[in-house]
């Protein structure tokens, strides 16, 4: 990380903690109060829907016109303390506190991000697990009420919290986040598969064919393993990526999910399911998949960048550029240990991402579109994920 990186790197983590690490979000619109006060309105899918997309899409924010507060996101707050860790790791092994902050401060904010995700844990399922904190109406239209807990949210609070235990050796944080097991074992639900099965994304009915989301409960599993040594818990991961891999094309791609709809090839899910695999085989010692991991990884990077630094969402086309696609390629490559071989695509997309895509501000923008993009501050998909990026990147 050179000094300019460096330096917006350092702007960002500012303005997040100005902003006290609450924000808005692309998919918060039935947070409105005032929709949430018209009951025709929020009875209706396809007023929720309309409601959601409208917010997400439009290229100016309305929600403090529409009375839409800042809140906390479970997974956002995951990502800062897993960002805050890389920090407090790069102070141990360099010393250099001019550079990445004060080691007090740094895990002073590890112990407040870290109780702050306990609390927003979901309660009544089998084990620690988290959710978002918003209503969310899907395009099929089956609804996701506030706060139901998802795969994709409990593993990043998850690992987050293990990450923090390490540091701080506070056996609250590891408790928590090894109780996560019951809630993928119990709680979601399992599409069989040829061989293996896949998790569901949440415990609602209809969600069950992502491959991503299967991968990152296997993730939840895996790690939940390395401490307690529970062979349930690497036979029913084993059992997942078994599954996904066997759903990898020959290229090296994976589709979305299993159902038609759900055909499309993108960047960060991709990286998604590399990392996922990467950590079953590092944190289980199986290592029957590692074809796997190299045939997706050469996919990935000869599909979703281009030289000149440009991250694509699709494989076959740019647009719209998301802020996570540059963002996973950093966290991918620390989890693959690629960065040797990597080093100049990898400061030529962060340079491409902090010159297109950061704000004045220090804030980063969440798509940019060959029409109107978005220039608003969302802090769980830009935000967050971004200063978790570069805190890998700074490793």
């Amino acid at each position: 990380m050179d000094i300019e990186q460096l330096k917006a790197f350092n702007k960002l983590r500012l303005y997040c903690e100005v902003e006290q690490f609450k924000g808005w979000d692309p998919y918060d619109g039935l947070n409105s109060k005032v929709f949430q006060s018209i009951p025709f309105l929020n009875r209706s899918a396809i007023c929720r829907l309309i409601m959601i997309q409208g917010f997400k899409r439009m290229p100016f924010n309305m929600r403090s016109l529409f009375l839409v507060p800042k809140e906390y996101n479970s997974k956002g707050i995951g990502l800062f303390l897993q960002g805050y860790c890389n920090l407090y790791s790069m102070i141990e092994k360099t010393g250099k506190e001019d550079l990445f902050g004060k080691k007090e401060v740094v895990l002073s904010y590890i112990d407040q991000l870290a109780e702050l995700l306990i609390t927003l844990r979901t309660e009544g399922y089998s084990g620690s697990c988290w959710g978002y904190n918003f209503d969310w109406q899907a395009r099929r239209l089956f609804l996701f009420p506030k706060n139901t807990p998802t795969v994709v949210a409990t593993s990043f609070c998850t690992t987050a919290l293990i990450s923090a235990y390490r540091i701080t050796q506070k056996e609250r944080y590891l408790t928590t986040a090894l109780s996560a097991a019951d809630f993928v074992i119990q709680d979601l639900h399992r599409t069989p598969q040829k061989r293996g099965f896949l998790f569901s994304y949440s415990p609602i009915p209809g969600n069950d064919t992502v491959y991503n989301a299967s991968l990152l409960g296997s993730k939840i599993l895996s790690y939940c393993y390395q401490y307690t040594g529970k062979d349930l818990y690497k036979e029913l991961a084993g059992e997942s990526v078994q599954a996904c891999c066997d759903a990898q094309n020959r290229d090296g791609s994976w589709s979305y999910g299993i159902l038609p709809v759900q055909a499309w090839k993108d960047s960060f899910h991709t990286g998604y399911n590399l990392d996922c695999i990467q950590e079953y085989q590092t944190l289980t010692g199986d290592m029957t998949f590692s074809t796997h991991i190299e045939t997706g990884f050469k996919y990935y990077m000869h599909n979703f960048f281009k030289r000149d630094g440009t991250p694509k969402y699709y494989n076959d086309k740019t647009y719209p550029i998301d802020i996570h696609c540059p963002g996973q390629l950093l966290v991918t490559l620390f989890k693959l240990r690629k960065y040797p071989e990597y080093k100049e695509l990898a400061n030529r997309v962060v340079n491409w991402t902090i010159t297109n895509m950061q704000d004045s501000k220090g804030y980063f923008y969440y798509q940019l579109k060959q029409t109107f993009s978005s220039y608003i501050s969302y802090m769980r998909w830009s935000n967050a994920f971004m200063f978790n990026a570069l805190s890998y990147y700074s490793r």
